[in-house]
């Protein structure tokens, strides 16, 4: 197989690092791991000097475009056929999310590591549910060191670096399932966030505490919301008290399969609302949202970061121990989609409490401010 755009790194002779990334997008896993990953590559080549390239699969939602336009030479992963699409993730022995894989480990594994191996990259960096040490074994070339991006703590791997940004994970939940030797990055404080929620902070935080109260509101449930719940959140909104000034933003991303039922029932409310997609200015958004209604994903850092109080819903089995332990913090509102209008209304009604909205700011703000990015970039140039 011959990969056109190579040289930099082929044969070692180039003076930069060059770091390989395997992440995919779709509209069962979402867009979070892959923008995550271009958040850390584009810290390692803009600080850095370092070359990097993703292997993605081209599934359906896939963000190959997006990482393109961001720079990135994407080497491509076929497609799934049918068949191997009803294979995957039947055997006993997968990991939780085989099926997210859209094939069988070992296929992407060979396709992966066909692709990887005119890289000869300084380090690997794998963001993805479906995969395990079974995979990196098989995949990893001699002297190539693995950074694992995990949140789940539910499969082994072989990693040197394993990071899990999530608040409330211990590195004891590892324990068992990476080697002795590596090294753990856990909590908020190495959470992924791109270089403009740190310069939005300050900002941020200034505005909230100079001037609190409910004027803009912002919704966000990540980047594809399979399920539409954006429309159901809106629809209870029509029904909701909310200040007579207060203005309503919808952010999705572009490949979200609801954008034109969401925009209909925008319509229908008596707030000012817009909706709006694949956003290039969203820290700002956030640091003049005064109110967030979020999934209980990776933006939650991001939330963080900026002290923007949420009320976050949880859309996914592996988002239930973020939004417990946001809640638990103090640092959002926790909405049980099973009674989602009545918990909702009454969200809305408490955090009209000015001091209860500034509350969850500040417990907000303390668990992050949004330079993990650079953290972990050094970590791998440090130890290239």
């Amino acid at each position: 197989m011959v990969v056109q755009g190579l040289e930099g790194c082929i044969g070692r002779e180039c003076l930069m690092a060059c770091v390989a990334f395997r992440v995919d997008a779709s509209v069962e896993i979402g867009t979070g791991h892959v923008m995550r990953c271009l958040t850390l590559a584009t810290a390692l080549r803009e600080h850095h000097a370092v070359r990097c390239y993703f292997l993605c699969r081209e599934l359906p939602g896939h963000l190959i475009a997006r990482i393109e336009a961001e720079g990135f030479e994407v080497l491509r992963l076929a497609a799934p056929s049918a068949a191997e699409t009803s294979h995957s993730g039947q055997d006993a022995d997968e990991t939780a999310h085989a099926a997210w894989l859209g094939v069988d480990w070992s296929q992407d594994a060979r396709e992966s590591a066909d692709l990887l191996a005119p890289l000869e990259p300084d380090w690997l960096v794998l963001d993805h549910y479906a995969l395990d040490a079974r995979w990196e074994a098989a995949v990893l070339p001699s002297g190539v060191r693995l950074l694992v991006i995990d949140d789940l703590a539910d499969r082994e791997h072989i990693a040197d670096l394993l990071l899990d940004q999530n608040l409330g994970r211990l590195a004891e939940d590892y324990a068992d399932l990476v080697p002795a030797s590596c090294r753990l990055m856990i909590g908020p404080d190495y959470a992924l966030l791109r270089p403009e929620f740190a310069e939005w902070r300050r900002p941020s935080l200034e505005r909230r505490d100079s001037q609190p109260g409910l004027s803009q509101l912002l919704i966000s449930l990540g980047g594809v919301d399979k399920d539409n719940v954006t429309a159901e959140v809106l629809g209870v909104l029509r029904d909701a008290e909310l200040p007579g000034a207060c203005r309503i933003t919808v952010v999705m991303g572009a490949t979200a399969p609801w954008i034109e039922a969401v925009k209909r029932v925008a319509e229908t409310l008596e707030q000012p609302t817009e909706v709006v997609t694949n956003v290039s200015d969203m820290a700002r958004r956030m640091a003049e949202a005064d109110l967030a209604i979020g999934a209980a994903g990776s933006t939650s850092w991001e939330r963080c970061c900026l002290g923007l109080p949420t009320l976050m819903l949880v859309l996914a089995e592996n988002q239930r121990d973020i939004a417990a332990n946001l809640e638990f913090r103090g640092a959002s509102m926790t909405l049980d989609r099973g009674a989602l209008k009545d918990n909702m209304i009454d969200a809305i009604s408490e955090i009209k409490n000015i001091q209860r909205l500034s509350s969850l700011s500040v417990c907000a703000r303390e668990l992050t401010g949004g330079l993990g990015a650079s953290r972990i970039a050094r970590e791998l140039t440090q130890a290239s």
